[in-house]
């Protein structure tokens, strides 16, 4: 028997699961949480304690150790994964010159918009490959949003990191900026990292930026690795407070998604739908696959090495679901709980879910969401239906996009919290998508981290050992041929409106409505 354990640190909390390699099983998991700082005056802002992690980090490893009933120093390894892109500023020491600018602080909407408007009039290939547009929530929109309102902390910047390397480099006791661990990972999809350009975009393109970004590529140093590398080893400080055994090996981060999609069993070909307040989309897509336009980063090796990792995703899911809930006074199970069998379009609602803006494939966080096709007598369970098939025919045209850069994806993973406890929503996706919707049978949150943690032990030969040991069952929902027409109908319904509405694409939006008449009335 070899124990490992891996923690996962999401926006609110970090949880920290144990695991017996063995028999795959969750020993324990429990978590702790610290604040997350918001500014009243400023709705973009979204800041958090390094600190507050690490001490929440040290509360839950005890409090998991305790459940487990075991002695922490039995612990083989340890692996940690993060949201992203949170970025931390950096004293030469690694000290924090500033509060994590988290990944959902939209602060640097500015500077995003000027690196990528640089990028595209001089060609610089590494946007390609971020799908065409750099976003406000990354790393060296971050950086320069930082630089330019911190004039004090100037002198003292050495270097900035991602929050999983911040971990890494702080457990392992590493002080140096030219040591520190820098994900594949988090580099690729945030910072426009790739070997096939030499690593970091060109130093000259940044200065034309802004002036404040030069020599940053000389500061942003260390040791690049994926996930199957070792980061370094637990230091005797960071084991004792945690209670686990100093020297114990730590691969480097990743981002909590990623790892999630390797929780679930994820293989080449699948798509991973980490469906929560938001949804990740994470794909594992064929080493010669070309980048695509509208995506989030594709990155050889970001979630398993020999594959492309691609990432997409929609910017509100449950927080829509639960914003039609809390309209209508009751919750999302409620509402969801008649809608079993339902026919397609049978509300006659056409639902874009653009309510937090369009994530994947437009790139627009200054959409908003649009309903179509109301009458007198509609209630919000309709509304609520039409919103899953929505976000089932949003994530149809995602993988159709991710397709096109020459990948075939058969097999649909819903991970997250939320497909646990709908099903109605994961066969609304099956019967949509036209493929084999996929639901852990239980959560697989810590379990990408402790199989990485068990690679670092060298429990396994392989990552594809490592999952099928230790990687929940799934159900499987497969889609009803009875509706395949009716969905396929309805989808091109949802893709008119979709690009009309989202990049002025013409159409004739004149049959809209009367198409929605007819599936409500079942014509």
């Amino acid at each position: 028997m070899t124990l490992v354990a891996g923690a996962d640190f999401g926006t609110l909390s970090v949880r920290v699961t144990i695991m017996d390699t063995g028999s795959g099983a969750a020993l324990a998991s429990a978590s702790a949480a610290y604040p997350l700082h918001r500014d009243p005056a400023d709705p973009l802002v979204a800041r958090q304690s390094h600190d507050d992690q690490m001490t929440a980090l040290c509360e839950a490893m005890r409090d998991a150790i305790a459940e487990a009933g075991i002695d922490g120093t039995e612990i083989a390894a340890f692996a940690a994964d993060t949201t992203g892109s949170s970025v931390i500023p950096l004293d030469a020491q690694l000290q924090p010159l500033a509060d994590y600018y988290l990944w959902c602080d939209h602060s640097a909407h500015s500077e995003a918009a000027e690196i990528t408007a640089r990028a595209r009039t001089e060609k610089i290939e590494a946007l390609d490959w971020c799908g065409g547009t750099y976003s406000h929530e990354w790393g060296y929109s971050k950086l320069l949003h930082f630089l330019r309102n911190n004039p004090e902390q100037r002198a003292r910047f050495a270097t900035a990191a991602e929050n999983c390397d911040m971990i890494a480099a702080t457990l392992c006791g590493i002080t140096d900026p030219a040591a520190m661990p820098r994900s594949v990972c988090a580099m690729g999809h945030k910072w426009m990292w790739g070997a096939r350009w030499g690593g970091l975009p060109p130093q000259d393109f940044l200065s034309r930026v802004d002036p404040l970004l030069d020599g940053v590529n000389d500061k942003i140093t260390g040791r690049w690795g994926h996930s199957l590398q070792e980061a370094g080893r637990l230091s005797p400080e960071w084991a004792a407070k945690m209670g686990l055994r100093p020297g114990i090996p730590l691969p480097f981060g990743a981002f909590d998604a990623h790892w999630d999609a390797i929780g679930t069993g994820c293989r080449p070909g699948d798509v991973v739908n980490v469906v929560g307040t938001s949804t990740c989309i994470i794909a594992l897509a064929d080493p010669q696959s070309r980048p695509v336009p509208g995506i989030c980063g594709a990155v050889p090796g970001s979630v398993a090495p020999g594959a492309i990792g691609i990432e997409a995703g929609q910017s509100a899911t449950g927080d829509l679901f639960d914003a039609i809930a809390r309209r209508a006074g009751t919750d999302v199970a409620s509402l969801c709980a008649g809608l079993t069998g339902r026919a397609p379009g049978s509300s006659g609602l056409l639902r874009l879910p653009w309510d937090n803006g369009d994530r994947t494939v437009l790139v627009r966080p200054d959409l908003g969401g649009i309903t179509l096709g109301w009458d007198l007598a509609h209630t919000p369970a309709d509304e609520m239906h039409a919103a899953i098939e929505g976000m089932a025919m949003h994530v149809g045209l995602i993988i159709d996009r991710m397709s096109s850069g020459g990948t075939e994806f058969t097999r649909v993973i819903n991970a997250g919290g939320i497909p646990q406890k709908n099903d109605v929503l994961n066969q609304i996706y099956a019967d949509v998508l036209g493929r084999e919707v996929h639901v852990p049978e239980r959560s697989p949150v810590g379990v990408g981290a402790c199989v990485f943690a068990a690679m670092a032990a060298g429990t396994f030969a392989g990552l594809t050992e490592a999952q099928a040991a230790m990687c929940p069952p799934t159900r499987v929902f497969s889609p009803r041929p009875e509706t395949a027409g009716a969905y396929a109908e309805l989808t091109d319904l949802f893709r008119d409106v979709y690009f009309a509405f989202g990049e002025g694409t013409p159409c004739d939006l004149g049959h809209v409505l009367p198409s929605l008449r007819r599936f409500r009335l079942g014509h």
